[in-house]
């Protein structure tokens, strides 16, 4: 028992577990949504774009957080203003400022003595130096995260099957689109200082893709997915401890491992099924 006990009987590494935890619940969620509307590209972009805004405040001095923000809102309406002023396909919008915000953002640390230490800092994150401050401020926008993807369940499950039905059932598909758009960065911003801009998305993809392989409705698919979410977090953490390597690092390796492990456990598990089904259906 104390070998599964012993990596979270400090102060910091509860606070790790604490801080990981609740960026998972909130990757976990939005990221159902990023995977049941195609959206993984996007979220993969939408991480490297905060990158610029953290940067500039560690830099500059002033509140990660919103510069964070900022960077997020204008990597959307950068994405917006291309996809509407040309006849580029969304995707190459997302592409370009991709490329363009991660290489600003790398640019912005470089100008800084401290190069190396805030670049690894702010693409890794710092999850066993997670204070309890920060833990407060991800809890409260962890709160609201889950609190508006729960009121807004109806309006993007119709939005993730078919935008027209939406339409139709007077759902207004662009404003819960927008919506989902100010989730996936509260959960990104929240995140980021315990697993930092690159890891996060560890998190906001891999359970929800191994929730996908498991679940049959929507609302299991959530259940699953902050489990393996959870899962993950701690697991990482066990690991990172026994195995002296990077906690956030770790943390995003467990959630895409246990995704290639579900995946192999449903295929052997189909092509078991497969044979008994052919047999009762000849005796039938």
């Amino acid at each position: 028992m104390d070998w599964w006990i012993e990596p979270f009987l400090l102060g910091f590494q509860q606070r790790a577990l604490v801080g990981g935890l609740i960026a998972a619940v909130m990757c976990s969620v939005v990221g159902v949504w990023l995977v049941l509307r195609g959206m993984s590209f996007f979220g993969d972009a939408f991480v490297h774009g905060v990158l610029p805004g953290i940067a500039a405040a560690v830099i500059f001095g002033f509140n990660p957080y919103l510069g964070a923000a900022v960077a997020a809102l204008l990597m959307v309406g950068g994405i917006e203003l291309i996809h509407r002023q040309t006849a580029l396909k969304e995707d190459t919008a997302i592409g370009l400022l991709f490329v363009g915000m991660m290489a600003l953002g790398v640019a912005i640390i470089s100008s800084s003595n401290a190069y190396t230490g805030s670049l690894t800092a702010i693409l890794f994150g710092d999850i066993f130096g997670v204070s309890e401050a920060t833990i407060t401020t991800m809890a409260v926008l962890g709160s609201v995260v889950v609190v508006a993807a729960i009121v807004l369940f109806r309006p993007l499950l119709a939005l993730s099957f078919s935008p027209a039905k939406a339409q139709a059932l007077g759902m207004a598909p662009r404003f819960t689109h927008a919506a989902l758009l100010v989730l996936i960065a509260t959960a990104v911003i929240a995140s980021f200082q315990a697993v930092g801009t690159l890891l996060v998305f560890g998190l906001l993809v891999g359970p929800p893709a191994s929730a996908a392989l498991v679940s049959r409705t929507v609302p299991r698919m959530f259940a699953w997915s902050v489990g393996f979410g959870a899962l993950s977090v701690w697991l990482g953490l066990l690991l990172s401890y026994r195995l002296g390597t990077a906690g956030a690092a770790t943390t995003a390796l467990v959630a895409v491992a246990l995704f290639f492990a579900l995946l192999a456990g449903t295929r052997a598990v189909a092509r078991l099924r497969r044979p008994r089904a052919l047999a009762e259906g000849v005796a039938a």
